[in-house]
């Protein structure tokens, strides 16, 4: 398999890719990190019951798939971890043995935590413990509500999937969400959108150790179009709230649609908002910048 990627190496570089140019400042966000000469980066992906699929096994494709000139082995060593040693059964009903359990599991380098059911106080406590020493911690699609839970995103800027923007800066005010987006990275913490966002947060990941090439080639090796990873803005689609129906507004939290006639409302800057509940009234009336990349229907 090696043999077959440098192969690969050599035809992909040939001539020339198509990639997007990234911005100055998605350039300079590119900051590397330091692989090992010899051995392999080991890689934990926690699961619980409800694990989804693609959050996880999407960057494990990643990460399997690196193939790095000069290299004897692959550079990434995989395996997964859970509280218990019992089967975990996935979204969609895969079943899947943990490799390793939180009193067993080998250091990891890089975290991933991709969403699902089984958050509690033991893997909270797991992800404090093994974040002090990895390169990187990463969650994918609303694994963000588990990492926010820790408390080490507090004060940073996270993102998340698109559905949950709202849900996500209200259970964690002390977050900046950052919306239409395709990954945030703060110091060790890093935040993906929904789904196939975590698999160019992986090629992110590669790039940061390995450099664009091996990135490239990764993507390349899985006949991987898309090109978020290059381009962090790249889900900037979903940063625009929906359109409400005549008549209708929508709550500037949690973007519910509502009849306007008898919704709660406040203005803002010479602009009405509208709300579900009093409750997001108050929320709002609170912090209103924090919903106003998005806001609801305004008059």
């Amino acid at each position: 398999m090696l043999a077959v990627a440098k192969t690969l190496r050599g035809k992909l570089f040939a001539g020339p890719v198509r990639t997007v140019t990234p911005t100055q400042d998605q350039a300079s966000s590119v900051r590397s990190l330091i692989a090992p000469a010899e051995g392999q980066i080991p890689v934990a992906f926690l699961i619980s019951d409800g694990v989804v699929v693609i959050d996880f096994c999407g960057p494990w494709e990643v990460f399997q798939d690196t193939a790095v000139p000069d290299r004897k082995e692959r550079p990434f060593r995989l395996y997964t971890v859970a509280e218990t040693a019992k089967p975990v059964r996935t979204s969609g009903g895969m079943q899947v043995i943990p490799d390793y359990t939180f009193e067993n599991v080998p250091e990891p380098k890089v975290l991933v935590i991709p969403a699902q059911r089984g958050q509690n106080s033991a893997m909270l406590n797991f992800i404090r413990r093994v974040t002090k020493a990895t390169d990187l911690t990463m969650s994918i699609c609303v694994g963000a509500n588990v990492l926010a839970s820790t408390g080490l995103l507090s004060g940073k800027s996270a993102t998340t999937h698109h559905d949950s923007y709202r849900t996500f800066a209200m259970a964690f005010p002390d977050i900046d969400v950052r919306k239409g987006v395709r990954f945030v990275e703060e110091n060790n913490l890093a935040t993906s959108g929904g789904l196939t966002s975590g698999i160019d947060l992986a090629l992110h990941v590669v790039e940061r150790y390995f450099g664009r090439d091996v990135a490239k080639a990764t993507a390349y090796q899985m006949e991987y179009q898309g090109e978020g990873w290059t381009n962090v803005n790249s889900n900037v689609v979903y940063a625009a709230a929906p359109h409400a129906a005549e008549g209708q507004g929508i709550c500037a939290v949690c973007w519910m649609q509502i009849p306007v006639g008898t919704a709660p409302n406040s203005s803002y800057k010479g602009k009405k908002y509208y709300f579900c509940t009093l409750a997001h009234k108050e929320r709002f009336d609170a912090t209103p910048e924090k919903f106003l990349v998005s806001p609801g229907r305004a008059e």
